[in-house]
């Protein structure tokens, strides 16, 4: 017999099913009305994510509390709103099911926003020896690594062993890049020698590595040079048109043959995005995306869409897609939800028109890059201008208060309150 999830009956109203509750899914469950649609919301956590401060929970500057949002907080009051944390193992369009961890699932529309993961390249010894920064876990396991290489080069003996303890290299010069290394070039200047007094943090070194010919691709080449100017006068060693070949653990080595010995890499070069089973392959595009129309609807389906990084729209203006931000996934699922609304009422949809609000990074202390069309700027404004963008892009007022105190304690003291390395103990063994 097929076990079915417990969710209530939709009645007379049309099942929307929205599989992740990123930028995307957030947004679009925000926007339908539950007096119209019954919707689903399905994601592995119960929380939503703001991953791009994630590099500041990594550096020890806020606590994961404060960029995570509860769903079910923020929709505690929608009566036909139901949120289910489990896993989609299949997607069966035939039969307008999901099959999941906790049983079937059918929907009338299905909406598809898995968001993204790190992209390896087919080198998975990689993903099992680098550090990464997509979620949580991550996140924390970066911050405990970090102090964890502080603490064993105090105690090492060995120089060449405190050598590769002490040399942080991060592989992927775009914004995540950029930003974590002059994360890490503040603390190496402000945080470590006060906490370290007995370690020459002098040896410290940062190395930001790219297989291109400038950071900051995405941008325009004078915001690249500026955040290069700025991350080597912070002493961030940068290494262009390097290709990395592998990663023992030890050392990483280099197309070229030249290697870096280290024992920590963050691995920040690219994603890839988090499909699903139950799609022909001629239905994925570059990056593992679902090919999708102009309404957002998954090729060769009629009442399946995908939104988001797990999608990929090429038109005339973005022949090889939108870019994988956060803009696009809420521009696409504010149109997807119009659209929804088009379906029910029988009128044509609408196309959807991606408007670029520009870009921004931080590079460090009272320094950053903004390009907002063709007006471009960089600095302690540009700064200002990300504190407060990224604030007010936070879930919850108590949040943003927490973040605005931490970052208004970070830049009075010069110093980071949260390094705490945290270890999850090993039980002992009952003797019986």
């Amino acid at each position: 017999m097929e076990k079915m999830s417990h969710i209530p009956e939709k009645g007379t109203k049309k099942r929307v099913v929205i599989v992740g509750g990123g930028f995307g899914g957030l947004k679009l469950a925000r926007e339908l009305d539950d007096e119209k649609f019954q919707i689903i919301l399905i994601d592995q956590n119960n929380y939503h994510l703001f991953q791009p401060l994630l590099y500041q929970v990594a550096t020890s500057a806020i606590e994961p509390s404060e960029i995570s949002f509860p769903f079910r907080r923020i929709f505690k009051r929608r009566k036909n709103f139901h949120i289910r944390v489990c896993r989609v193992e299949e997607v069966l369009p035939d039969e307008n099911r999901l099959l999941t961890s906790i049983g079937f699932i059918d929907y009338d529309y299905l909406v598809i926003a898995t968001g993204s993961r790190t992209n390896f390249f087919g080198n998975q010894e990689l993903g099992d020896l680098t550090m990464q920064l997509k979620n949580t876990s991550e996140a924390l396991f970066d911050r405990n690594k970090i102090i964890e290489s502080f603490e064993r080069a105090l105690n090492s003996e060995d120089e060449r062993e405190q050598g590769r303890l002490l040399t942080f290299v991060i592989v992927g010069g775009g914004a995540t890049g950029v930003e974590l290394a002059g994360a890490l070039a503040e603390m190496k200047r402000f945080v470590f020698p006060s906490d370290y007094p007995d370690l020459d943090v002098n040896r410290m070194r940062i190395i930001l590595v790219d297989g291109a010919d400038r950071l900051l691709g995405a941008f325009t080449p004078g915001s690249s040079d500026y955040a290069e100017r700025y991350l080597k006068d912070k002493g961030v060693e940068i290494r262009l048109n390097a290709l990395v070949k592998e990663y023992d653990g030890k050392a990483l080595t280099f197309v070229n043959g030249e290697a870096i010995e280290t024992c920590n890499v963050f691995w920040v070069a690219g994603v890839k995005a988090n499909g699903l089973k139950g799609f022909s392959p001629d239905t994925y595009g570059k990056g593992y995306r679902l090919i999708v129309d102009e309404f957002s609807r998954v090729k060769g389906m009629g009442d399946i869409f995908a939104i988001g990084d797990t999608a990929i729209m090429i038109t005339s203006g973005n022949p090889h897609g939108h870019p994988q931000v956060v803009q696009p996934a809420i521009q696409q699922a504010r149109l997807l939800a119009k659209n929804l609304y088009r379906i029910l009422a029988g009128r044509p949809l609408q196309e959807f028109k991606y408007r670029n609000k520009g870009a921004m990074a931080t590079i460090g202390r009272n320094s950053a890059v903004v390009e907002l069309n063709k007006i471009r700027f960089s600095g302690a404004m540009a700064w200002m201008l990300w504190l407060f963008v990224h604030l007010m892009s936070i879930v919850g007022v108590k949040n943003r208060l927490f973040i605005f105190i931490n970052w208004m304690w970070s830049y009075v003291t010069y110093d980071q309150a949260l390094r705490l390395w945290i270890r999850p103990e090993e039980k002992q063994k009952k003797v019986s």
